[in-house]
């Protein structure tokens, strides 16, 4: 007989989360579950607090209630499991660094004490940034590079910290379509290899294509599950309140 193993638990599960800015609520009794080894999206109107639920998981803004943990455990104890890419505007890109410097810098856990890089975490840099075909511009200033080079060598940082769970806060937004392509390809190699993936995505139409899971979100959870089954008309209705921004044929009766 095959004896299977116990069921991995959640790679992110919300249970009540709730942050306020002040006393405007944006957040409010979220619970949410993102499997492990699925690529999920979360998607909703303009301020529906999706870039602030990636940071309230992670400690970045303050939770005025609820309780978030990573593959079950709080977020200190996991906190080497997981990488996480901001949005472009979030990024001062006149620091003077290179593409490179900052791939290195996902490798801070292996660096010790005085940070002294190696000829092995040069290479593993490269080897990060030629997963994202930014290899010829390892020495370049980052602020000398256009925003989707940009997004890459972010996302090759996140590479670099060998992740298992990558919180990305719109990484499509601004690049072009090669570039748009390019990151998908990398990030469902990374859920195929077993990672756990969560981004907030903006574009409905490629949600189908791109993602296995949709978490619908307008200050709560509207709705939440595999693509084909939660990403429906009725459910963008209650999110957008009416009003798709897409063709309503692509989305789940």
């Amino acid at each position: 007989m095959i004896m299977s193993g116990p069921p991995r638990p959640d790679a992110l599960s919300l249970r009540g989360l709730s942050v306020h800015y002040g006393v405007l609520p944006v957040l409010e009794q979220v619970e949410a579950h993102f499997a492990p080894g699925r690529m999920t999206a979360i998607i909703g109107p303009n301020g529906a607090g999706k870039s602030t639920l990636l940071k309230a998981a992670l400690g970045l803004v303050p939770v005025a209630a609820g309780e978030v943990r990573f593959f079950g455990q709080p977020l200190a104890a996991a906190r080497a499991r997981i990488a996480y890419v901001p949005q472009r505007a979030s990024v001062d890109w006149d620091f003077p660094v290179r593409a490179v410097d900052v791939v290195q810098m996902g490798l801070y856990r292996s660096l010790g004490l005085l940070g002294r890089r190696t000829a092995a975490h040069r290479a593993k840099a490269m080897e990060c940034l030629e997963r994202v075909g930014m290899q010829d511009y390892a020495l370049r200033q980052i602020g000398a590079l256009s925003g989707g080079q940009q997004q890459r060598v972010f996302l090759a940082r996140a590479l670099a910290q060998g992740a298992e769970l990558f919180l990305l806060d719109e990484p499509f937004a601004g690049v072009d379509a090669a570039t748009e392509s390019a990151i998908v390809s990398v990030l469902q190699g990374l859920r195929d290899g077993g990672a756990t993936v969560v981004a907030v995505h903006h574009d409905l139409s490629t949600v189908p294509a791109y993602f296995d899971r949709v978490l619908l979100l307008n200050r709560t959870a509207i709705a939440e599950g595999p693509v084909a089954t939660a990403f429906t008309r009725e459910a963008l209705g209650r999110t957008y309140g009416g009003t798709l921004p897409m063709d309503p044929e692509l989305a789940a009766q």
